[in-house]
């Protein structure tokens, strides 16, 4: 008489999309982590009870490492950066993704040498499940750190000069091209740029799109007039702008902050905006909506980036290896071009 063929065992996945949980939710309530809801490991229990699970012993040994945390890391020295309209949309976001995996969201800043030993420690400690990491300049050893590190890392924005695994950027050329036709259209012929920092891969994208706009229009890009993605380098470059080509009639600023800032010295100068020079930002930030004139620019989709790269770094974290993701640009037209 044949034997019957022996049950297969159910899975973790299994005991997951019976509790209604995620996957990494599943293993830390069988493992006692911590920043499980009593509610969730009660579903986790049931399911177990349900299925017949029975824990894999090296799975188990691996899941008992993980903290229930995820870490987003931003090379910055200045605390205040993580109050800035651009970056509280991208916690907001990243937040809101962890959240549903029931992961919490550790910030931290490297910029200064003890602020990148801290990540270093991080890093070599496996402090948290997995790193979100933004605002890479060009060299910046964070980059090298995070190759080397055996956790889970996802890059928001690419660093210069390298495409990692895994990423979430927005089209900052095409974004920046849109907004340099835009001023094409409405009749301008001398477009100067006051682009960000030309040692991240976003100052240079942004700065390629505004320069292949013109080409394309058979017009001549004057050389980049670099910020800092404020307010008040937008007003300084806006200033050497105005001594060097006296004649221009519209200007594409990488970043809302320092188009505010080139309102600013557009208005000491005496020049209309937009009747003798239109301007065009990037980010869609509320100082856009309330500049004097209210901005035209290029939305991106900043709560969205936060929330895709946490959804991504939970996606790795579950094992899986997710592709590459850019996120659309939209141009939104006001009063100043």
């Amino acid at each position: 008489m044949a034997q019957a063929a022996p049950r297969r065992q159910p899975t973790l996945d299994e005991v997951a999309e019976r509790a209604g949980v995620s996957r990494s939710v599943a293993s830390r309530a069988l493992n006692n982590a911590p920043h499980v809801s009593r509610a969730k490991r009660e579903a986790v229990e049931r399911a177990v009870r349900q299925l017949g699970y029975v824990p894999n012993p090296a799975a188990r040994a691996l899941a008992t490492r993980q903290t229930g945390a995820a870490a987003l890391v931003v090379s910055g020295e200045d605390p205040s950066i993580f109050a800035d309209p651009f970056y509280a949309q991208v916690i907001v976001g990243a937040s809101t993704a962890l959240e549903e995996a029931d992961l919490h969201l550790m910030l931290c800043l490297a910029a200064s040498d003890r602020g990148r030993k801290r990540v270093e420690e991080l890093f070599r400690t496996k402090g948290a499940d997995g790193v979100m990491l933004m605002a890479l300049r060009e060299d910046d050893p964070l980059a090298g750190i995070a190759e080397e590190a055996e956790m889970p890392v996802v890059f928001g924005g690419r660093p210069v000069g390298s495409t990692p695994r895994w990423y979430v950027d927005v089209d900052n050329v095409g974004g920046a091209r849109e907004a340099t036709e835009y001023l094409v259209s409405r009749g301008r012929t001398r477009v100067a740029a006051i682009c960000g920092r030309l040692d991240t891969e976003a100052g240079r994208a942004r700065y390629r799109g505004y320069r292949d706009a013109l080409l394309a229009a058979g017009l001549d890009p004057l050389p980049p007039q670099e910020g800092d993605f404020t307010e008040p380098s937008g007003a300084a470059a806006m200033a050497v702008l105005l001594a060097h080509h006296p004649h221009l009639d519209g200007v594409f600023a990488a970043n809302d902050n320092m188009a505010a800032g080139a309102l600013r010295t557009l208005r000491s100068a005496g020049r209309a905006v937009p009747a003798d020079v239109a301007v065009v930002g990037f980010d869609d930030l509320t100082v856009a909506q309330v500049a004097d004139p209210p901005l035209t620019t290029v939305h991106q989709p900043i709560a969205a980036l936060g929330r895709e790269m946490a959804r991504m770094l939970v996606t790795v974290v579950n094992g899986h290896d997710p592709t590459p993701l850019i996120l659309p640009t939209r141009l939104v037209v006001r009063s100043s071009a």
